[in-house]
């Protein structure tokens, strides 16, 4: 039961995070949403999975939204392009795509059972399977994740530092700067 109603919130929290049309709000939302993620992986008894959820997702990409947002000094409030008008194409593709992938899992695992009371060992969410699995063979996309965030965070500065150029108004050659004031001599 408890599943189900993190489920319903994280959905919820979904929706708000992909129909609202402030940014900062979306940012915030996306938090409730993949911590509801974080829950449920608790409740499935993956702990390893859900810490990495939280340090990973809300931790680090959430951030990142969040820093490149002010560094490319989006709007903060309602920005009116945030709406493409598309909504409803956007709404029946993204339902074709829920559809499918509920399908697809519901299909793949409809005779697996978690028992949650019978243990003989680690189990498939527990801190050493996972732990194994990562740095035995996932340890190169983790890296390759890493230099990629990087990128885009040196992308963000960079798009930053250009429009802050831009918009002050200085040129290198230095026709744009203000004139020199002359002191009481009339000299400058």
């Amino acid at each position: 039961m408890v599943f189900v109603l993190v489920g319903l919130v994280t959905l919820g929290a979904a929706l708000v995070t992909v129909t609202t049309k402030q940014l900062v709000h979306a940012a915030l939302w996306l938090v409730v949403a993949l911590g509801g993620i974080a829950v449920e992986y608790l409740l499935l008894t993956a702990e390893f999975i859900a810490w990495v959820q939280v340090l990973i997702y809300v931790g680090s990409v959430v951030v990142l939204i969040l820093f490149g947002l002010m560094l490319t000094r989006a709007p903060i409030g309602r920005s009116p392009d945030a709406d493409s008008g598309n909504r409803w194409l956007a709404l029946a593709v993204s339902l074709a795509a829920a559809a499918t992938l509920v399908t697809v899992v519901v299909d793949a695992f409809r005779a697996t059972w978690i028992d949650l009371e019978e243990r003989t060992g680690p189990g498939q969410g527990s801190s050493e399977v996972t732990g194994t699995a990562l740095f035995r063979h996932w340890v190169l996309p983790f890296e390759a994740l890493s230099v990629l965030l990087l990128a885009a965070l040196v992308g963000a500065i960079v798009l930053s530092k250009r429009n802050s150029d831009a918009g002050s108004g200085s040129r290198p050659d230095g026709a744009g700067a203000a004139p020199a004031r002359r002191n009481k001599a009339g000299e400058s």
